[in-house]
């Protein structure tokens, strides 16, 4: 698909505005728009929905977005050469699409959003774990976007996504599947994009639940799986040692064996410990 609403094709783009994709920045461009608007429909339905995407880059999954219907894009882009072909796209759908140049770690989003909101991008490999980190430990649950239809490198799809017991599953399963339901919809190779990376891309769509899969402190969640991942090797009886005294008793209290490995640990079991974390610092505070 050359083009899906009348503006020139990315290639064209990219060479009318000198828009080579810079590795300092983590820009690897999606050309293909078939592919664009294939991810725009993966969010869904967007015709009642403001869109955040960050890293619009040339344009690509932006034009998708609109053109599959989305209410009004926000579109925030750190490289200042990206936004006059950003421009044309804003002046192709009146009143649709704004664009803000900045860090999307620095900007507050809402304060140019209307909800219902959902997040879709194909996100800088420099930031992206680290934003999808921040929108899934907001202050209070449920946070104020509806879903994430994210592109990560491949290994980091699969990090979201994996299950208990495997070399994956780490503390981004545990973050992304307590308050969410997350699949992979989408696997792009890499000539693809623009440089080509060394890597398969994946697209991640996780949907925000009401409430939590199982009741936990989501600070001390955070903390106890930090720890307990940052050193996965040992057992959790070590790993664990900083969080509170007599750990063992803790792990034991929770149904958790002391030389068990984070792991092996499923979501249910790391919110139970949570929970016996909480009341064993709560009963120490009180003597």
């Amino acid at each position: 698909m050359s083009a899906i609403d009348g503006l020139p094709p990315l290639r064209e783009v990219i060479a009318a505005h000198g828009l080579q994709a810079k590795k300092q920045l983590g820009q690897n461009f999606l050309l293909d728009l078939n592919l664009t608007a294939r991810i725009a429909r993966a969010a869904g339905d967007l015709s009642h929905c403001d869109v955040l995407e960050v890293g619009p880059g040339p344009g690509g999954l932006t034009r998708g977005l609109l053109a599959e219907g989305a209410r009004r894009v926000l579109a925030i882009e750190k490289d200042a050469r990206c936004l006059p072909a950003l421009a044309e796209i804003a002046e192709a759908y009146p009143g649709r699409l704004e664009v803000i140049q900045g860090d999307a770690l620095q900007i507050d989003p809402l304060a140019y959003l209307n909800p219902p909101i959902r997040i879709a991008a194909n996100l800088p490999y420099n930031v992206g774990t680290e934003l999808l980190v921040r929108w899934l430990t907001p202050p209070s649950w449920p946070p104020f976007w509806q879903s994430l239809t994210l592109m990560f490198q491949r290994e980091v799809a699969d990090r979201i996504v994996a299950k208990p017991g495997g070399k994956a599953y780490g503390r981004l399963a545990v973050l992304s599947q307590w308050r969410t339901d997350a699949r992979i919809v989408l696997t792009l190779p890499p000539q693809a994009f623009v440089p080509a990376p060394k890597i398969d891309s994946a697209v991640v769509h996780l949907s925000a639940l009401p409430e939590p899969r199982f009741p936990a402190d989501p600070r001390i969640l955070s903390e106890i799986v930090a720890a307990g991942f940052n050193q996965r090797r040992k057992m959790l009886r070590a790993s664990l040692r900083g969080i509170a005294p007599g750990i063992e008793d803790l792990l034991l209290g929770a149904g958790i064996p002391p030389t068990a490995r984070a792991e092996e640990i499923g979501i249910e079991a790391w919110c139970a410990l949570a929970r016996t974390v909480a009341r064993a610092r709560q009963n120490a505070a009180a003597t």
